[in-house]
């Protein structure tokens, strides 16, 4: 700065008059401090506008802070999907494990009636079966002669005695025949 003087007789640049209108030395300083203060602030703003590099710095890192926000939401979303997911299946499998079960029994069931159905046709048959041969044992015995009836009779009231005598015939039979053979008469 030079020391110019003005046409009033005072001196630009000194500390005289201020041009703010300072009541003195005190408050001129108060002044500088201030204005030096409100000066650095916006050298600072100025200097944080001017650092493309910390700027882009902190960007990133907010960037980074909402990422990983994002990703623990996400996380958290996907698990519960999962849970609800399983929950569902579960819920699934023991719908389709009832309706089986509910199937298995009906099938049991058709089973079970179905062989009492079969029972009953066989006791039908049986019966049947029982009748014929009584009508063919009746007629049997119509035809053998009187004589013969009587051993009928015994024989019908006794079936084991029947069945041990025609076993022991049947075994004299084969006897003879074996006998026979080896004798050679054939």
């Amino acid at each position: 700065m030079t020391d110019a003087t003005s046409g009033d007789g005072t001196r630009a640049g000194s500390t005289a008059q201020p041009a703010g209108g300072a009541k003195g030395p005190d408050e001129l300083r108060r002044q500088i401090e201030q204005t030096r203060s409100e000066l650095g602030d916006t050298v600072e703003e100025l200097a944080g506008r001017a650092d493309v590099k910390g700027r882009a710095k902190a960007r990133a890192a907010d960037l980074r802070d909402k990422a990983g926000a994002v990703t623990v939401s996400l996380r958290g979303s996907a698990a519960q999907a999962g849970h609800t997911v399983q929950h569902k299946a579960g819920r699934a499998g023991h719908r389709a494990q009832h309706r089986a079960s509910r199937a298995g029994h009906a099938a049991q069931e058709k089973a079970g009636q179905a062989g009492h159905a079969v029972q009953e046709k066989a006791g039908q048959a049986g019966q049947l079966v029982q009748g014929k041969a009584s009508q063919a044992g009746h007629a049997a015995q119509e035809r053998v002669p009187e004589r013969a009836r009587g051993a009928v009779r015994a024989g019908l009231g006794h079936p084991r005695a029947v069945l041990v005598a025609g076993a022991a015939v049947g075994a004299v039979v084969v006897a003879g025949v074996l006998r026979r053979r080896r004798h050679g008469h054939c």
